[in-house]
């Protein structure tokens, strides 16, 4: 399956355990396909290691983090009066929220390998 907004960076720690980050910023009509971008990605490695997530020092095979945020962007009009020689400034109209979330997935090698495998990550 190929993801059009997770975009996921790989590292690995001397260890071997492996971390994919990817982070993405939608307007809201694009909220429900990275909504559900991040509900396959985590419904798969729920199948593939049932019970299996949790910290690797617990004995969990792999295991995530998922945050969100959401802002409100409001221009502002910027206008120099050269008389006075100061710079004026008016609020605009707001613009619709954009919804920025991270997620942050880490684990075995094999965990990882098959996951970028899914993915197609490289």
């Amino acid at each position: 399956m190929n993801l059009n907004y997770l975009d996921f960076d790989y590292s690995e720690d001397a260890e071997g355990t492996g971390t994919l980050d990817a982070m993405a910023s939608v307007s809201p009509a694009q909220l429900a396909a990275l909504h559900a971008e991040i509900t396959t990605v985590l419904a798969w490695a729920h199948q593939q290691w049932p019970g299996e997530c949790g910290p690797l020092e617990n004995g969990g095979e792999w295991q995530y983090d998922l945050q969100g945020l959401q802002d409100v962007s409001t221009p502002l009009v910027l206008q120099f009066d050269e008389t006075l020689g100061q710079l004026h400034t008016t609020p605009g109209h707001a613009t619709p929220p954009r919804t920025t979330l991270t997620l942050t997935l880490s684990g075995s090698a094999t965990f990882c390998a098959a996951l970028r495998d899914q993915f197609g990550i490289e």
